[in-house]
């Protein structure tokens, strides 16, 4: 990368980072006021958060990512990626409205949930439009594939919704969304620069700096919930650098704690215990500020670390829980890119 493009990719991630800092206060005031507010449900008695202010974060995202296109036109004299910025950028703002429109109505009632992966699929229609990305790919186990024209037309679509949803699966508390988001984003960058790819590289540094403004808010106490825009939102986001960058193989090894989050989840369905909406990945708060595990099987990955802390040091609290999940994170991201830089992904 040339020292221009790293200084202009800087340049407008400190513009997402800022705006968050700027918006996500008052939105919190605003949220507050009008009674938008959930239940902190890893805390003892009735504490009350914000709600949906991760939609901030997603639309300060997009205006750094317009601000890197306007940096090369008026700076430099030409424009950058016109057609991928562009898909980008609207990929994200479509993602993020779906989720907040869930956000609003879930205050009251909530979408169907066959409702929010279906509406999923047309979001990825940026994506679909620039015919992004390669039909030739490389997958874990199946090796190269050439999809043809099944790649933007289905391939694409179902990597858009599989992302956007699967990415809400390791969630609900504190900053650990926004923490996954953080990671998955610095270690898509770290790839991509050693790949050289360019645009990939800066927009994900983008995406970081607006998470790591949002992180302000939403890490342990937390003021505000990052809510379904946020989680679709940087779920597409990353979907779509994988797509760009046509980075298939690696994107798939760096979602494996998503991965085994289904599995745990889908053996708890075969266990007739675990169901979304019942039980959910929460712990069971105790009055001293400590969780317990709601079930006495491992059905879900919050869950598992919850009763790890509890064998090693006799107790488990939420910043505790969220610190372990996001180093299980770091290790693999590390161990990924280990593999790919030896050309084993």
């Amino acid at each position: 990368m040339e020292r221009v493009q790293l200084v202009y990719a800087l340049a407008s991630a400190a513009v997402a980072f800022f705006l968050v800092l700027l918006i996500e206060p008052a939105w919190i005031r605003v949220a507050r006021r009008r009674g938008l507010v959930g239940r902190d449900m890893n805390k003892p008695g009735k504490v009350v958060v914000a709600e949906a202010g991760g939609i901030w974060a997603v639309v300060a995202a997009s205006f750094g990512l317009l601000v890197l296109e306007a940096l090369y036109t008026y700076l430099e004299g030409e424009v950058y990626y016109p057609a991928e910025l562009y898909a980008l950028v609207s990929l994200l703002l479509l993602a993020s409205l779906l989720g907040f429109i869930d956000d609003i109505l879930g205050w009251k009632r909530g979408l169907p949930r066959w409702q929010r992966v279906a509406f999923m699929a047309p979001v990825s229609l940026p994506l679909v439009v620039i015919k992004a990305g390669q039909s030739t790919l490389s997958l874990p186990l199946l090796g190269t594939v050439d999809l043809g024209a099944a790649y933007p037309l289905v391939a694409v679509p179902l990597g858009v919704l599989g992302a956007a949803n699967a990415f809400n699966m390791i969630a609900g508390f504190n900053g650990l969304e926004a923490g996954m988001g953080l990671l998955l984003m610095l270690f898509t960058a770290a790839y991509a620069y050693l790949k050289g790819l360019d645009l990939v590289l800066q927009a994900s540094l983008v995406m970081a700096a607006a998470l790591l403004g949002f992180l302000r808010y939403n890490w342990y106490p937390a003021k505000v919930f990052p809510g379904n825009a946020f989680t679709y939102g940087v779920g597409a986001h990353y979907a779509a650098l994988v797509i760009l960058g046509n980075m298939e193989k690696y994107g798939l090894a760096l979602f494996t704690l998503y991965f085994i989050k289904a599995l745990l989840n889908l053996r708890g369905y075969m266990h007739r215990v675990w169901k979304p909406g019942v039980i959910e990945d929460f712990g069971v708060p105790r009055p001293d500020g400590t969780l317990d595990s709601p079930l006495e099987g491992i059905y879900t990955l919050t869950h598992a670390v919850i009763k790890l802390l509890k064998r090693l040091k006799g107790s488990a609290r939420e910043p505790e829980v969220v610190a372990v999940i996001l180093a299980m994170q770091t290790i693999i991201g590390l161990v990924v890119l280990i593999l790919a830089t030896k050309g084993l992904l």
